[in-house]
């Protein structure tokens, strides 16, 4: 999918906004949001920080599955690194 690309704030390139693949920061916008941070779908976010801090990690995988998948994602696999970090194999549909 293809829109405008942020990084900490709108990119700018050639005086105009810049465009490109945006699957990935689509995907970590959802993650880091907490549910009525979108006007327009209140129920997506899944709020990654609040839900780190849960003693249930599989819990935050679930919820963020179904908003991935709410917001058209396929998500082929969810899963936590042994770095600690968050893979998220998931595309579109198109």
């Amino acid at each position: 999918m293809k829109d405008f690309l942020f990084n900490d704030d709108l990119e700018i390139k050639n005086g105009d906004f810049a465009i490109g693949e945006s699957d990935n920061q689509h995907v970590q916008h959802i993650l880091l949001s907490s549910k009525g941070e979108y006007k327009e779908r209140p129920e997506l976010g899944v709020g990654l920080e609040r839900m780190l801090n849960t003693e249930e990690p599989m819990e935050f995988l679930i919820e963020a599955k179904k908003n991935l998948e709410y917001d058209g994602l396929k998500v082929n696999n969810i899963s936590f690194t042994e770095q600690g970090t968050i893979s998220v194999d998931a595309k579109y549909i198109k």
